[in-house]
């Protein structure tokens, strides 16, 4: 394909298989507060404890090792906490390790790219494809000293995975690291320890189906009422029934209530967590679920009634309509967002841009919405990049992760679909075949919103490229058929198109409209002979 690498099929992305809600626990009294505290505490010392065992079993771990670290917490607690807390240490273990692997790529790449512009020439220019030569010889020197330093970092890494060692830090590595910087930070050192023991408490409970109310550890009735079971140290504590404290809270979940309440009175399993807002003084209930697996729908069935085609950027969404053939219809969309701020408020700008694109979705009438399959993991090096640092922000802003889950997600719960396709030249082709054609006097046409087409195309399965020019008038074999869309097989792919004869001179033609009857020429070349025209003999003399 002259160069083109080999475009990846899209597919229709599964479905959600969880669920999540939160609410406030509200009107405690500070015996609750300090119940919360004290188990949170405890339970949290024995997770950081077991977390220790667990790495330093690195690979030697085994059913066996799991089942002895929990014999050694359920004195201190219970069975059911100890085999949460077993539970999220291998699950924070498992995540470290994945982690460590993307670290190990992370690095890889950064070594080929600075070994292939250290190979090159000084000054050598660079192509589309890979990046050229370094400018100067005193930059090659920084980037040799680099090179070695990421060898010898990668070399590291690859010897502590090949152990089985893992750097895990309960509480979050950033928060930590946010101790040596109080001051850029804006905290005084007794928030940041209030946070940090926050962050290291344990307070959760997994479901359990057949149970009472799904969850045995932490209770919550259909009324709200909250209880949790106390751990061994701390039963006298306990203001109820076998060693269970209740709460003075009520909950009542706003989003998915019912489906909620419907799982507690069925004794479903059902998950709770409680954590500390030490930014705002607030306890919070997360309640969370799992669902059956959703079947996805066949990709043809979702392609039946029209594709949107959606861009991500760093700031917005291009959406563009398409019906079932690959024709644009209407104006394009754009769906800003910022990406600036708070975490919170990030989050809250990509939900209401992905709120407002899935409702318009529903009123236009499609079953699927074509996006992307995006991952930069290997771009936004600096390597690859060098000094185009506003380039590299601008790719690592773009929320890929975080827009796939949501986005999956809310789409599910008004019945769409999601298509991923290829991401390869979807800019480059849409601009080129799109973008000028579609602008008019009232509709102005980006890159971006080309890029949409191209996507909504490669979703329904159409080619991005329009239909080509016509073939040389010298010869019909030198530039090809016609269109793209007709398969070598087809038969007459080359031909004229018949004329239409079906109709008379003047008449209306099949789709409906009339065409102008032919004039008369106004020249003697091209009138109409209507006399026989006979060349006399002439006579010759001498």
């Amino acid at each position: 394909m002259g160069g083109v690498r080999e475009l990846a099929a899209s597919f229709v992305v599964p479905g959600p298989c969880g669920v999540a809600v939160r609410d406030r626990l509200g009107h405690l009294t500070p015996q609750d507060e300090m119940v919360l505290r004290a188990v949170g505490e405890h339970q949290g010392a024995l997770a950081s404890r077991d977390l220790k065992a667990r790495c330093a079993d690195g690979l030697e771990h085994s059913a066996d090792t799991w089942a002895s670290r929990k014999r050694d917490l359920t004195p201190l607690s219970s069975s059911r906490i100890a085999g949460a807390i077993t539970k999220a240490t291998h699950d924070q273990w498992a995540l470290a390790r994945r982690c460590q692997a993307a670290h190990i790529q992370k690095l890889a790449a950064g070594i080929k790219m600075l070994r292939h512009r250290l190979s090159l020439p000084i000054g050598a220019p660079g192509t589309k494809r890979a990046a050229g030569g370094y400018r100067s010889r005193s930059e090659w020197f920084r980037k040799s000293r680099r090179l070695a330093a990421l060898e010898a970092r990668h070399a590291a890494v690859v010897a502590d995975r090949q152990a089985g060692r893992v750097r895990v830090v309960r509480g979050g590595r950033r928060l930590l690291n946010t101790r040596h910087h109080l001051a850029q930070a804006q905290l005084t050192e007794e928030q940041w320890r209030e946070r940090w023991e926050a962050e290291r408490w344990f307070i959760a409970a997994d479901g359990e189906s057949g149970k009472r109310f799904g969850n045995e550890t932490i209770r919550v009735t259909p009324d709200g009422e909250v209880s949790i079971k106390l751990p061994v140290p701390l039963a006298h504590l306990a203001n109820a029934r076998h060693g269970r404290y209740v709460l003075a809270s009520r909950i009542s979940f706003a989003h998915r209530g019912a489906e909620w309440a419907d799982r507690i009175e069925a004794d479903r399993a059902v998950a709770y967590r409680i954590h500390l807002d030490t930014g705002r003084g607030r306890w919070y209930l997360t309640a969370s679920w799992q669902r059956p697996v959703v079947k996805t729908i066949p990709l043809e069935t979702a392609r039946a009634g029209g594709m949107i085609g959606v861009d991500t950027n760093a700031d917005h969404f291009a959406a563009y309509l398409l019906d079932r053939h690959g024709n644009p219809v209407g104006d394009p969309h754009r769906f800003p967002y910022d990406l600036s701020g708070t975490a919170g408020h990030r989050d809250a700008q990509i939900r209401h841009a992905l709120t407002r694109l899935i409702h318009w979705a529903k009123q236009a009438g499609v079953a699927a919405i074509g996006i992307e399959d995006l991952d930069f993991t290997t771009e936004k090096t600096r390597e690859k990049h060098g000094r185009r640092k506003r380039f590299r922000q601008l790719i690592s802003g773009i929320p890929t992760g975080k827009l796939k889950a949501r986005l999956v997600s809310m789409a599910a719960e008004q019945g769409l679909s999601i298509v991923a396709v290829d991401p390869a030249y979807t800019s480059l082709w849409g601009g080129q075949h799109w973008q000028k054609p579609l602008v008019t006097s009232h509709r102005t046409m980006s890159r971006h919103d080309a890029a949409g087409i191209a996507i909504g195309r490669r979703a329904l399965g159409h080619p991005v490229r329009r239909r080509t020019a016509p073939p040389p008038h010298d010869r019909s074999d030198r530039a090809g058929h016609r269109t793209v869309q007709a398969g070598p097989g087809h038969r007459g792919r080359e031909g004229t198109r018949p004329p239409t004869t079906d109709r008379p001179p003047g008449g209306p033609s099949p789709n409906g409209t009339r065409k102008r009857e032919p004039s008369a020429s106004n020249t003697v070349r091209d009138a109409p002979s209507t006399q026989q025209w006979v060349q006399d003999s002439l006579t010759h003399t001498g």
